[in-house]
């Protein structure tokens, strides 16, 4: 798999493209945010994360872009974050119908914010071990979203998971949440190597 490296602003970012990739198409896109670990200014040291490796066979057929948090967290630059989403989505060949969002841990929340901001952008999400507002739940009703969540994790407790699931589907949302027995706060490498994962999340589509 081709790996890139691009800059969008203060941005830099990692970009997959598909086999046999033509600039005349669009095609599904995942919009990946990484955890506190991939912070910085050197976006080059995560070219093996593991999505690419655990993911690589299942992600081939789509564009996968992942920016670097080049502040403390996702929250300092969140709206800096809103606007490359909408620039990737607009100017990187993505199919408007068919962008995601995906995220661990601080990527997670971040995860769960980006689909509450912009919920009419996403045809789904899938955030790993993270947690949101809750309350604000209302807002997700609409999208399709499988959350992973480590049962052992002593980090970001499985407790934040199941609010936002059990919050959505209260309000007649369509979530839902794989808690793994025995996992730690490392619940993205089950995650990213799941094929039924993938294969759900590319037949979501928005109707538009």
């Amino acid at each position: 798999m081709k790996k890139e490296i691009e800059r969008y602003k203060n941005f830099e970012y990692i970009i997959t493209r598909p086999r046999n990739f033509s600039p005349e198409k669009t095609y599904p896109m995942i919009l990946l945010l990484h955890g506190a670990g991939a912070r910085g200014n050197d976006i080059s040291l995560h070219l093996n994360y593991p999505l690419f490796k655990l993911g690589e066979e299942m992600i081939r057929d789509a564009i996968v872009v992942m920016p670097q948090c080049f502040a403390d967290t996702w929250f300092d630059i969140f709206e800096q974050l809103k606007e490359f989403a909408v620039y990737a989505m607009e100017q990187l060949n993505a199919d408007p119908c068919r962008c995601y969002v995906m995220g661990a841990s601080m990527g997670a929340y971040a995860t769960w914010q980006m689909a509450m901001s912009m919920p009419e952008r996403f045809a789904a999400a899938v955030p790993i071990c993270g947690g949101g507002m809750y309350w604000n739940a209302e807002r997700l009703k609409n999208m399709p979203i499988h959350a992973f969540h480590g049962c052992e994790d002593p980090i970001v407790l499985c407790e934040e998971s199941k609010k936002m699931v059990d919050a959505i589907n209260k309000r007649g949302g369509n979530a839902k949440l794989t808690l793994l027995e025995g996992v730690g706060h490392n619940a993205w490498d089950y995650a990213y190597a799941d094929q039924a994962l993938f294969a759900w999340l590319f037949s979501k589509k928005l109707e538009k």
